[in-house]
């Protein structure tokens, strides 16, 4: 790549809790000056960049001297409130040193569910950037009713990224990379220079996350593949390390690239892939083969299992008998109503409902395949 870069182009820079708050001990604001550089030096470039920072909870227990993440919803709200302030601080006081604005957008999993939502979230991101202001992207912790979470800033980073179409995820992490093996339990493990997203390899490499994050490298890799669906590549990478960004920029190696392989999807697909699962179905083996080959709809006798409660339009993930996930799609027909139909032919839907909403548990062109 050319120093001089297409002056639509767009990276997230997703950076993490032990980073930002230096294992637990506070605002690590050494790194934050580095990136704040090495982002306005970016955009020197012609790079439009949005960054999506966790530490938000993890400042706030510093903040309120907890030792140990909070179980319960109220004081993670409490910790992220707090802590939040904090981050905003940090960035604004030395982005404006390099003369670059920055603003705060929280965001949470509905306002990624539905389509307006989601199209004004993509509108104001993409304002935002045409302005010339960084956005500062995290979860609304403080709201988020539910368990915290997209459950991590590796997934929202990456639906960020599908969001507003950008070329390149760059994750930040306290690894060089992405190894064959945990670097930190086998001396004999190696960093894996370029691998591709669909690559099976990937799962059996990535490991669990640390103390003052929820991420590790299985939500890193899980992150990738998302955002190879809108055609953007992930590279993972050292945050301590000076320059890395740089070197990117220039084309050089750096940390792990993995690369988008697979078909980009359409704007309704890449929307699909923004949902929280709201529930899980079980597959015979000929449906999975229906789905995997021939690209046609799930139908009620192909069900086997029905896990969750879930209403009509909700996100269901399709698995197979070993538990592996074929696919997902929006159903429908409810819990209740699966629990009644899963197995039965298309006519004897009718018979046992009463009704037939569709044909289809749920049609092709609302399923996204994994």
């Amino acid at each position: 790549m050319s120093e001089q870069a297409d002056q639509n182009e767009v990276w997230v820079l997703k950076v993490g809790s032990s980073l930002v708050t230096a294992e637990g001990a506070g605002l690590n604001l050494n790194l934050f000056k580095r990136w704040a550089s090495d982002i306005a030096n970016l955009m020197q470039s012609g790079i439009r960049v949005v960054l999506v920072s966790s530490g938000a909870v993890a400042e706030g227990m510093v903040r309120l001297g907890l030792t140990e993440r909070p179980n319960s919803i109220a004081m993670l709200q409490a910790a992220a409130a707090v802590g939040q302030m904090g981050l905003v601080q940090a960035y604004e006081y030395l982005f404006a040193r390099h003369n670059v604005h920055t603003a705060q957008v929280l965001l949470t999993q509905d306002n990624l569910a539905g389509t307006n939502r989601y199209l004004n979230a993509r509108s104001t991101l993409t304002t935002l950037l045409d302005l010339g202001v960084v956005p500062v992207v995290n979860e609304n912790d403080t709201v988020s009713a539910t368990e915290i979470k997209f459950g991590d800033n590796d997934t929202l980073a990456a639906m960020v990224a599908n969001l507003i179409d950008a070329k390149r995820l760059v994750i930040l992490t306290d690894q060089l990379g992405l190894f064959d093996q945990d670097p930190r339990a086998s001396a004999a493990a190696r960093l894996i220079p370029q691998i591709d997203a669909s690559d099976a390899a990937l799962d059996q490499m990535a490991g669990a996350g640390g103390k003052w994050g929820r991420g590790g490298m299985v939500s890193k890799v899980q992150a990738a593949r998302i955002a190879a669906r809108s055609g953007c590549e992930t590279i993972i990478c050292s945050g301590n390390e000076s320059g890395n960004l740089g070197l990117i920029l220039q084309g050089a190696a750096v940390g792990t690239c993995i690369k988008a392989d697979r078909p980009i999807l359409g704007a309704r697909k890449q929307w699909l892939a923004t949902l929280p699962i709201s529930g899980v179905v079980t597959l015979d083996a000929g449906a999975v083969s229906v789905l995997r080959n021939h690209g046609r709809s799930l139908l009620a006798v192909g069900i086997t299992a029905i896990a969750g409660e879930f209403t009509q339009g909700s996100l269901l993930s399709c698995q197979d008998s070993n538990g592996v996930e074929v696919c997902r799609g929006l159903t429908n027909y409810s819990s209740q109503e699966l629990e009644r139909i899963q197995g039965k032919t298309t006519q004897a839907i009718e018979v046992e409902l009463g009704y037939l909403v569709d044909e289809e548990v749920i049609h092709r062109d609302d399923l996204l395949m994994i």
